[in-house]
């Protein structure tokens, strides 16, 4: 991913994630944020209270 092409308001460190940007920023115009306890059937009555409950749901693999 070229460093130019990049969202300076989206910062993220996920090299993983094929929007990722050389620079720590994210190339899409925005993401959205999930809930991550709604994957895990078990915690479906889970609100979110803290960040570790939220995730990128733009994510991509490379």
């Amino acid at each position: 991913m070229q460093s130019g092409n990049y969202n300076a308001s989206i910062g993220c460190t996920v090299g993983e994630c094929k929007y990722h940007t050389d620079n720590d920023y994210c190339s899409l115009d925005h993401i959205k944020v999930v809930n991550s306890s709604i994957s895990n059937l078990d915690n479906l009555t889970n609100s979110v209270k803290t960040q570790e409950i939220t995730d990128c749901g733009s994510f991509e693999a490379r």
